[in-house]
């Protein structure tokens, strides 16, 4: 015997795998029911798997895209309070300069503003931009593309502004914006020294504008003495492996030297901007998480609907398996060993993972627009990053190695000799892993559903709580200094439209609380008593506009006394132990007495308990007009009325106006997102179930063609055999029923845990969900058993 040269075996290598891929494909072509209804199934499983990557990619790459990224930190605190804990993003003015100047493993420290509008003015146009204050060394801590600009640092003056590149092509069109002067309400003005590129969609710091604050302004030099009035924010830049520990006890030392009374209440700490986006929840100063949940929810979702499309794969292969019998076996007499075999069905899966791999790129093109839409990203296809490919070609693999292992290792392991004698019958050992994947898939599938119509019910939960206000016919308008003070001439005028039936002004919008302090001083206060308010100063006719039921005494009138007055809300009166709170006296920063009490307004977030409120009189610190619509009032037509009063007493802003409803609606962007993906998927899952339902009715009909000829001469009915072929499935159905609703039970009963307020899962709700998936499968079913049953029988007797 010669043993072949490693050149020619090489070469023989090289042939069989060419002629694995030839059979494959002439496999693939001459079947092509079974190729279609795979490819289809193929399809939509990557598809969904591609665009839900694509989003998972993009939560995961947020501020990675910044230079210090694993030095860049958020300062916060967890502050104590009646044994509750809430984590604050809001510091001192003061804090980031005693940071950076007495800590050395911190490089910079930069303080900002949060986030405001502002209404910029060139020539006669009149923008409105949102952006921040900030110190001026933002450009060393954060990393930004400088687009132009005309020195080294283009905001140490407060008389400089930066723009973004979208923001400064609004405002000059095609004219250079370097050095062009631009008015700030009736008398600022600024000049831009820098134009900057956009900030990524994946960027936790979004601006249209910077600007450094004015150090000296009498406003900035009392609070850069003010260590108690936490209305800012601060970052750090730590040196490389510093000591973050050390760090944070420095930081709490700092505060502690300038503050004592902050000791006994606030801790605080240095979080990582790694954790900013995707791990950014706190619940009673623990570290919960945050979009990270749903990262990993929509990963296994992701891996979910594909396995189900896999699944159908080796349910036909093995359903069909008669057809393959007879090759298998001429192979096996021919010498093809089984190894040969299933590199031979391997083949096959993973050609048709390619084949659907290429129509989900285009499919994923043509949806990206509308999935974008839905998300609100701006997402692409990266068809030139290496590292796309590279995932491209662990889907295909992944999907052709799974979606053929089964099929493989059944088909190469049938006996040549009973093939070839007419004498093979698929055993029930190859019928009972078909019936356990249909199981798995639809029990998957009703889990999906379950939860999602749980997760839409929780959702529904909290949007129906009582706010304590009519949020319907109420419009947040933010003021100026012109509306400041022509308010009372623009409240009449609101007034005589004829369209409005209350007006007041607020210091923050009704859906955010801006202002938190500690708890007043009162007689008979418990000396270890610890809480935390929240607090907002307003006008007349606060309650009257918003629609807020009084409990106890009344509203402010606007005497002059009523400065000394504060309304106290639900929670503060009770969380206080006091029964009688009308006239009596509050210390804070000068002393108050009690005017009324409100029912409990929620003006933070709608999933966790309203906080104890102060409402003080305070008509000189206000930045929102508030006010109420009649009822019938086309919003349209008051709109136009109401903006022609601001644009007469306001003419240096941007008219904007916010339907307060439609704000409230925002808190819920997530579940929103969460629901209508799972809305999405469910129905996706269930459709490729179907798909695979559908195709495997058709083969085990196609099989039983000649019974179903013979049982209908002899007079079986059209029912009865649409029974005979469906309760096989129907009791797979029904199984994966039973093993869903405990799951899903579980699963969902650990989701509410997160919220305060929940729903009881219901028993109805499976018994709805498994009834509707029942009749679809029925249905699937009985769709080609009827088909098959209305033939002729002589047709399929015939042969006999």
């Amino acid at each position: 015997i010669i043993k072949p040269s490693g050149r020619f075996q090489n070469i023989n290598n090289h042939d069989m795998l060419k002629n694995y891929f030839r059979i494959g494909w002439r496999n693939l072509i001459k079947n092509k029911g079974f190729t279609s209804i795979n490819l289809f199934g193929l399809t939509i499983g990557m598809t969904c798997t591609i665009l839900i990557f694509l989003w998972v990619k993009d939560e995961m790459n947020y501020n990675k895209f910044q230079a210090s990224y694993h030095e860049i930190y958020q300062v916060m605190a967890h502050r104590n309070f009646n044994n509750q804990t809430f984590t604050d993003p809001n510091m001192v003015l003061p804090l980031a300069e005693a940071i950076e100047n007495e800590i050395p493993q911190i490089e910079q420290a930069v303080i900002t503003s949060h986030s405001q509008p502002i209404s910029i003015r060139y020539g006669t146009e009149v923008f409105s931009l949102t952006g921040r204050q900030t110190s001026p060394n933002f450009f060393d801590l954060f990393t930004v593309d400088f687009l132009k600009k005309n020195q080294i640092n283009p905001i140490n003056e407060p008389s400089f502004i930066v723009l973004t590149e979208s923001t400064a092509k609004i405002i000059f069109g095609d004219e250079d914006p370097i050095n062009k002067v631009l008015s700030i309400g009736s008398e600022d003005e600024v000049k831009v020294t820098a134009v900057v590129a956009d900030m990524p969609d994946n960027s936790s710091i979004q601006f249209d504008y910077l600007m450094s604050f004015d150090y000296s302004s009498d406003y900035i030099k009392e609070n850069m003495a003010e260590w108690t009035n936490s209305s800012w924010v601060v970052y750090l830049k730590s040196l490389p492996q510093a000591d973050l520990a050390l760090i944070d006890k420095q930081i709490n030392a700092i505060k502690v030297r300038n503050d004592p009374g902050d000791k006994e209440i606030s801790t605080y700490f240095s979080f990582p901007m790694s954790k900013w986006r995707l791990q950014g929840d706190f619940d009673d100063g623990i570290n919960t998480g945050g979009m990270i949940a749903y990262v990993r929810m929509f990963t296994i979702i992701a891996i979910i609907i594909l396995l189900i499309a896999c699944v159908n794969f080796m349910n036909l292969s093995t359903a069909r398996s008669e057809k393959r019998a007879k090759e298998v076996g001429i192979r096996k007499t021919l010498g093809s060993l089984r190894k040969q075999l299933i590199y031979q069905f391997f083949t096959e899966s993973i050609i048709l993972a390619l084949l659907a791999f290429c129509l989900t790129l285009v499919v994923v093109l043509l949806l990206l627009p509308s999935f974008n839409q839905l998300v609100d990203k701006q997402l692409t296809l990266p068809i030139f990053e290496p590292s796309f490919w590279l995932g491209a070609l662990i889907i295909i693999c992944f999907t052709g190695l799974v979606a053929g292992s089964y099929p493989a290792l059944f088909l190469s392991s049938f006996n040549p000799i009973k093939v070839l004698k007419g004498t093979f019958i698929a055993s029930k050992n190859a019928v009972l892993p078909r019936q356990v994947l249909i199981v798995f898939q639809f029990a998957v599938s009703i889990l999906l559903i379950s939860a999602t119509i749980i997760v839409y019910q929780q959702i529904s939960l909290i949007k129906n709580r009582d706010l304590g206000y009519d949020p319907n016919n109420l419009i947040s308008i933010p003021g100026s200094e012109d509306t400041q003070n022509n308010f009372e001439v623009i409240k009449h005028e609101l007034l005589q439209t004829g369209m409005i039936s209350a007006v007041t002004r607020t210091m923050a919008p009704m859906t955010q609380i801006w202002w938190r302090t500690a708890a007043p001083g009162w007689e008979g206060k418990p000396d270890d008593l610890k809480m935390i308010f929240t607090g907002l100063t307003t006008d007349v006719d606060y309650a009257k506009t918003m629609d807020i039921k009084m409990q106890q005494g009344k509203d402010f009138s606007g005497t002059p006394a009523d400065s000394s007055y504060v309304l106290l809300n639900e929670t503060a009166v009770a969380e206080m132990g006091l029964e009688n709170p009308l006239g009596m006296n509050l210390s804070l920063s000068r002393d108050y007495t009690v005017l009324g009490v409100t029912d409990n307004v929620i003006q933070g977030s709608p999933f966790e308990p309203v906080e104890p409120m102060m409402i003080f009189f305070d008509p000189d610190n206000s930045r929102f007009i508030s006010l109420r619509l009649l009822e019938g009032v086309p919003p349209k037509e008051a709109l136009a009325s109401i903006e022609g009063v601001f644009r007469k007493y306001n003419p240096t802003q941007v008219f904007e106006f916010e339907f307060v409803d439609k704000e409230f609606e925002e808190k819920f962007i997530n579940e929103d997102l969460v629901s209508k993906l799972s809305n999405i998927f469910a129905a996706i899952a269930i459709f490729i179930c179907c798909i695979g339902l559908a195709g495997l009715a058709a083969f085990t009909i196609e099989k039983r063609i000649r019974e179903i000829g013979m049982r209908k001469i002899l007079g079986a009915t059209l029912r009865q055999l649409v029974m005979l072929i469906s309760k096989e499935f129907l009791k797979l159905v029904s199984i994966a029923f039973l093993i869903a609703v405990p799951l899903t039970w579980w699963s969902m009963y650990n989701w509410l845990q997160n919220y305060e307020y929940q729903i009881e899962i219901s028993l109805w709700l499976f018994a709805v969900v498994g009834a509707s998936v029942l009749l679809l499968a029925l249905v699937v079913v009985s769709a080609n058993t009827i088909n098959a049953a209305i033939r002729n029988p002589m047709e399929s007797l015939r042969s006999e």
